[in-house]
């Protein structure tokens, strides 16, 4: 995907629920280093494990139609940040890229091919973008979370902790992905990791021009989905 190296950003579900998402994407949207974005199934990835849980079908079930969940999260995503657009295949990711838009990864197709990946719940979209992560060559993985992540911590303390899933620890440590888990206070981070030009405390505060009395987080929902 070009002459840099690609990196794989998964934006966590429930940042759209701790209103976070739109000044997240503002910062992936001036990278300036090839990305592909993996989204969570958030509020719609709820849905289903609702579902599932009032008429008990079966966990391939259930991850088949999270797989759609994220389609739906990627088509936000889509419709908040023009440069991003959802795309399916990895050659897909390969020609968005090259014409300096930013894919966003819509999983079904590749997942349902991939014998590598459980149809269960044991494997998040963390798991889906450290798997991504690999099939583009061993990309760079980054993590971006609701929660506030310790410093240091391991990705078995952090699977320990429930913040990342455990094919995402397998995947990383069997394929040696470079990898970051960043959350709350974080976005520096994230900007210096995709090359970010322009000053983040601008764009922020920008953001926070624009749409004032935003809400605060939602407990619930970052327990459930970081």
């Amino acid at each position: 995907m070009g002459s840099l190296r690609t990196t794989v950003v998964k934006l966590g579900g429930s940042l759209a629920e701790c209103m976070r998402l739109t000044k997240i994407l503002e910062i992936v949207a001036q990278a300036r280093t090839p990305v592909v974005v993996v989204p969570g199934g958030g509020a719609f990835a709820d849905a289903v494990r609702r579902a599932q849980a009032d008429f008990g079908f079966s966990d391939a079930a259930a991850h088949g139609m999270a797989l759609l969940a994220m389609h739906q999260s990627a088509l936000m995503m889509a419709a908040l940040q023009p440069r991003l657009r959802p795309v399916e295949t990895l050659a897909g990711l390969k020609r968005t890229a090259a014409g300096k838009r930013i894919p966003v990864w819509l999983p079904q197709k590749l997942v349902e091919r991939d014998g590598r990946i459980s149809a269960d719940w044991s494997t998040t979209s963390d798991g889906l973008a450290a798997r991504l992560a690999e099939r583009l060559g061993r990309a760079p993985v980054v993590l971006v979370k609701s929660c506030r992540i310790p410093k240091g911590a391991s990705v078995a303390a952090l699977v320990r902790e429930g913040i990342v899933d455990p094919t995402f620890a397998a995947i990383v440590d069997r394929a040696h992905l470079p990898w970051h888990v960043l959350g709350v206070g974080d976005e520096e981070t994230l900007a210096a990791l995709l090359k970010v030009a322009q000053p983040l405390k601008a764009t922020v505060a920008r953001k926070r021009a624009r749409k004032p009395g935003r809400r605060g987080a939602v407990p619930r929902a970052i327990a459930r989905r970081r």
